[in-house]
């Protein structure tokens, strides 16, 4: 006799069995719980638990992470759970230019390449993240007082090398990060007071010659619901379009609160389908004012599966990328005071109630599992 059964005739108890009436379905509902959970151990096989990876996959997408260099380099049971775990790998700094190149024309390559490798020997995929963004920017640069044609050979020259280094390893970039301001409008900073607007379309030109075969994205936060950022991306993609810039999808990160609402995300990304790129999430984390408590923590479950499902069913998601997956790698405390607990899996690695959500979330269908973990 399965779970599934004995579940049913613990629910139908009181009517099968008159001498039972006085049994509630108070009680019963908690006993059926039990009885699921404990099944397995007392000699039901329990069926293995899919990886992330697996699930995704089944349903058309792919999960994937960002990963940081240090852990990967350092932390086994890291390594382990991440090239188990996940379909994607998204390198969390390695890529940014003040690590690839920390001096003119001394590009530093050793950490990007060991995420590269790590990914391609556990039949990974790799978002590359990311080529223009007004932040982690190195000081020769920044302050280097280069006219307008000069920095612009700069921005070429480093696209072009870094596009070309992981020409047919990296299928995917982020071109341009975070290129708007709140309103919507262009947001003030290095490459647009330098450059004028002009430089985002030669960014993604500059790429799709370096690597033809690569998925060229626009990547932003804060467009996650309906409002003036939305509005100014669309509006943004849809110039870029029209100017025939090879554009071909735009990400959002969506680093978001355990209160927080994303209720409008599905719309915004039927909205941008509609103009002709895919859409993704790519840096999903969700926040918890500490300590956590399990009215928190099952807050932030439900925003990661509501993530999930979003994504499986908006036309053109391509992937759900989580901003890291274990709260001992975590950029949240440093920069959200009070805050943290922010990803699938404790600091020990153990899952919590957001990992069991997000698998019940990707899985086909119910499984044994989410019949009690989802109840």
């Amino acid at each position: 006799m399965n779970a599934i059964a004995v579940v049913f005739m613990l629910l139908m108890l009181p009517s099968l069995t008159p001498g039972c009436r006085q049994l509630h379905a108070d009680r019963l509902v908690p006993l059926a719980i039990a009885v699921v959970m404990v099944l397995p151990m007392a000699g039901v096989a329990a069926q293995p638990q899919p990886p992330l990876r697996d699930l995704a996959s089944a349903r058309g997408i792919a999960v994937g992470t960002a990963v940081a260099a240090g852990p990967l380099r350092d932390n086994e049971s890291y390594r382990d759970r991440l090239g188990a775990e996940f379909g994607s790998v998204t390198p969390e700094d390695a890529l940014k230019w003040s690590a690839v190149e920390p001096a003119r024309g001394q590009y530093d390559f050793t950490d990007a390449d060991r995420i590269v490798d790590f990914a391609v020997q556990h039949g990974q995929a790799v978002r590359g993240h990311t080529l223009v963004w007004h932040l982690s920017l190195p000081e020769w640069l920044t302050g280097g007082g280069f006219g307008v044609t000069e920095l612009r050979g700069i921005l070429k020259t480093h696209i072009e090398t870094v596009l070309t280094r992981y020409r047919g390893r990296i299928a995917v970039w982020d071109i341009a990060n975070e290129v708007l301001a709140e309103d919507g409008t262009l947001r003030r900073g290095f490459w647009l007071d330098r450059l004028g607007p002009d430089y985002l379309a030669e960014a993604f030109r500059w790429a799709r010659a370096a690597d033809p075969q690569a998925r060229l994205y626009l990547n932003e936060y804060g467009a996650e619901h309906a409002g003036a950022k939305a509005d100014g991306l669309r509006a943004l993609v849809r110039d870029l379009k029209a100017q025939g810039v090879p554009i071909d999808g735009v990400g959002f990160q969506t680093h978001v609160r355990s209160s927080t609402s994303l209720s409008e995300l599905g719309d915004v990304m039927r909205h941008f389908a509609q103009l002709g790129v895919d859409v993704a999430i790519t840096e999903l984390d969700v926040r918890v004012p500490l300590p956590a408590d399990a009215v928190s923590l099952g807050r932030q479950a439900e925003v990661y599966a509501h993530a999930a499902r979003v994504c499986l069913s908006a036309p053109r998601c391509r992937s759900i990328t989580v901003w890291g997956f274990t709260d001992a790698v975590s950029w949240i405390p440093d920069y959200y005071f009070g805050y943290g607990a922010a990803t699938l899996l404790d600091a020990t690695l153990a899952a919590k109630p957001a990992y069991h959500r997000l698998t019940c979330a990707l899985a086909a269908a119910p499984t044994r599992r989410c019949l009690w973990q989802v109840a």
